[in-house]
């Protein structure tokens, strides 16, 4: 029993610890006190900055530069949806924090279904969502488009209390289920999903565009009031 339990602890410690204390689970060529998930730099325009991109008018060729090459980018479409341009890292190290990150990109519903129109091909991911391949000519295009949010899934499963140690007091608290909870940081343009049951989610957008993210939340509060 007493092996079981120093184990356990020994886990937790190696889970947790790297999000919590610089120098550990550095890469090398990686500054691991630069480009942290909680350095963000805000501006008096409604602007914002992280990761040394800017919300809004970073492209994708920025996120390459600055993120690494390693991006698959697609069209992410739901059924009788226009879709998302979208960036995908299966990980990257922000500082010290190790993280798989989506990056969306800005276009028009014209751009994006003409871009439909073209694409290669198409296949399922999960249920009816479909990840469609763009041609070379609109991935050319892509390279150019400003990017519109940044989603970062930290390797590490966090607690609020390690979030709020980070990030700060939010200045709301959504609980959208027992296990789940959205941190909103509006001044900061972040929303925080801390899963009880899963991995957490954190989600940037320029503090002027704040509210994409939480109206979605707040109908989503409205629609479960309603069916209790």
């Amino acid at each position: 029993m007493k092996f079981a339990l120093s184990l356990i602890a020994f886990v937790l410690v190696v889970l947790i610890v790297p999000f919590l204390m610089p120098g550990i689970g550095r890469q090398e060529g990686v500054d691991p006190n630069r480009n942290l998930p909680w350095q963000i730099e805000t501006d008096a325009r409604g602007g914002s900055s992280v990761f040394g991109l800017q919300l809004g008018v970073s492209t994708l060729a920025d996120v390459r530069r600055l993120l690494g090459p390693e991006i698959d980018v697609a069209m992410i479409a739901e059924p009788n949806e226009a879709g998302t341009l979208e960036g995908y890292y299966s990980q990257v190290a922000l500082g010290f924090v190790l993280a798989k990150v989506i990056v969306t990109f800005d276009a028009s519903k014209e751009q994006l279904a003409a871009m439909r129109e073209r694409a290669l091909k198409s296949k399922n991911m999960e249920s009816a969502t479909r990840k469609i391949t763009l041609h070379p000519d609109d991935l050319a295009v892509v390279e150019q488009l400003p990017m519109r949010a940044i989603s970062v899934i930290p390797a590490v499963n966090l607690d609020e209390a390690t979030v709020l140690q980070r990030f700060g007091q939010p200045a709301e608290r959504l609980l959208l289920a027992e296990q789940r909870v959205h941190l909103l940081y509006p001044q900061k343009g972040l929303d925080i999903l801390v899963d009880g049951e899963g991995k957490e989610l954190l989600q940037y957008v320029a503090p002027r565009n704040f509210a994409s993210l939480r109206q979605p939340l707040l109908a989503a509060e409205s629609a479960k009031a309603v069916a209790q």
